[in-house]
């Protein structure tokens, strides 16, 4: 269909009368954004060429829109000017107390500075927490006669963004931040339909750790019928609910949910991984705030760290696949200073100097979250093409920033859209989502080898998102021909 759409746009350009004067390229640009579909919506639009400067087309993009998931390259680009692309967050295993005959009379403390890359890749233990425990058999230690304590203390404990609904913060897209966290604080629920309509299901969760009570209420359906599974939670609840059907016969579902606080899942993960490893903890895991008895002052033997990879690498999957957890970790790690934790108040102030340093107005954005799900953020249309501009003047920002970017028809949340038209592999931008808003803003290039750079948000719509994506890329293959 999008082929047939590009021809249509791009013939229709074409067919103009010999000796008539071609439309101007304002002129297409309105007409498609005449659209029906878009008639009743907020259109903030600007776009510029990077070659001459030119201002090609605008249009409301003074005005303050809601971004979605283009507030992640304000976001980006301050955490790379003030962290440095090469920057890698920090977790250290330590161990406090004596070590006599394999046996640590203390504490292990786990303290992180907010890496959001600790993983369960299968589902198992995480290879981390299994190399940690060979760590500490090489120091000797094969029992703790102590606690696990995880000190969480470089972020505040505030794990939700401003704005955020609580109607979907048990939803994997909505995962609180902390300084500790794991698996991107999100359990995996696998239902399996029993044999016949009716049986019994089977669940199993992953990663370990979660501490959840699994309440079962879902049921096998019919061969056939349509899955219906769901997993919920009320916000601050261990009770994890699955409901729905799966039928009889089919693949089941695969759910998932967030975690409230992630320190205790890193360390209740690390404990069992320990303990698969034959490296008891008499003490249990706790959350450094939760301590009746504290950490003993003294001196600590570091056991293990971990680097994160760089945040050149980290900003390739928080925007190519638009992971809001990245956003809202990135965010209080550029507000943290060796004297103060990090917090999304002191992230949003950065971002407000940062940006006015690059001669972006104060009252032309506004940001509530570091991912965009907030419908506290607004932003301008000119703003995005600001930051956009300066990241590509700036040679020690571009590369990197470039790389991260999905690109149309390959990769991230562009990998199946401009597939089979003149906008395959020309595209270099930012998607946004949320309900009744949409949002693309990134480089193109067109047939001539020029660098356009633009942003098309589009807010209170009725129509189908794929409606308003086709209103979108019509734009960008006016632009293509240029």
């Amino acid at each position: 269909m999008r082929v047939a759409l590009a021809a249509v746009v791009l013939c229709g350009i074409a067919a103009t009368a010999p000796g008539a004067q071609q439309p101007s390229l304002e002129r297409d640009l309105d007409a498609i954004l005449a659209d029906p579909v878009v008639a009743r919506a907020l259109a903030g639009v600007r776009i510029e060429s990077l070659r001459t400067g030119e201002v090609l087309f605008q249009r409301n993009s003074n005005k303050l829109v809601v971004p979605a998931s283009n507030m992640k390259l304000l976001t980006m680009s301050v955490a790379a000017e003030r962290l440095g692309w090469q920057y890698r967050f920090e977790t250290r295993l330590e161990a406090a107390g004596a070590v006599t005959e394999g046996t640590l009379s203390g504490d292990l403390i786990v303290t992180g500075n907010g890496d959001p890359s600790i993983v369960s890749p299968d589902g198992g233990h995480p290879a981390l927490f299994l190399d940690w425990a060979d760590a500490l058999k090489r120091a000797g230690i094969s029992r703790v006669n102590g606690r696990i304590v995880g000190d969480d203390n470089a972020f505040d404990d505030v794990g939700i963004g401003a704005g955020w609904a609580w109607d979907y913060l048990a939803d994997d897209y909505a995962a609180p931040s902390g300084a500790l966290s794991y698996n991107e604080n999100v359990v995996s629920v696998r239902v399996v339909p029993g044999k016949a309509d009716g049986a019994p299901v089977a669940i199993t969760t992953s990663p370990a750790g979660h501490r959840f009570t699994i309440i079962n209420h879902a049921t096998t359906g019919p061969t056939g019928s349509a899955v219906s599974a769901a997993a919920d939670r009320m916000p601050g609840s261990r009770d994890l609910v699955i409901s729905g059907r799966v039928p009889a016969g089919g693949a089941g579902a695969t759910l998932s949910t967030t975690i409230d606080n992630p320190t205790p899942y890193f360390v209740e993960a690390l404990r069992l991984a320990l303990q698969s490893r034959g490296i008891s903890v008499s003490g249990g895991a706790w959350d450094i705030d939760d301590l009746e008895v504290p950490v003993p002052s003294g001196a600590r033997k570091v056991i293990a760290t971990r680097e994160s990879a760089p945040l050149s690498a980290l900003g390739g999957n928080f925007l190519k696949v638009s992971q809001n957890f990245y956003g809202e970790m990135f965010l209080k790690a550029i507000g943290r200073t060796p004297a103060r934790p990090g917090t999304a108040a002191a992230g949003r102030q950065i971002v407000r100097d940062t940006l006015g340093g690059w001669g972006i107005p104060a009252d032309s954005f506004v940001m509530s979250d570091g991912s965009g799900l907030s419908r506290y953020d607004y932003v301008t249309a000119d703003t995005i093409v600001a930051i956009l501009k300066h990241v590509w003047q700036d040679e020690k920002l571009r590369g990197p920033f470039l790389a991260a970017l999905p690109t149309s028809a390959y990769d991230g949340t562009l990998r199946t859209r401009m597939r089979d038209t003149p906008l395959a592999g020309r595209v270099q931008a930012k998607t946004g989502t949320i309900s009744n808003m949409r949002a693309l803003s990134g480089f193109l290039t067109t047939d001539s080898g020029e660098r356009i750079v633009f942003s098309i948000i589009i807010n209170h719509y009725t129509a189908p998102t794929a409606q308003i994506d086709a209103v979108a890329e019509r734009l960008l293959l006016r632009l293509v021909a240029r």
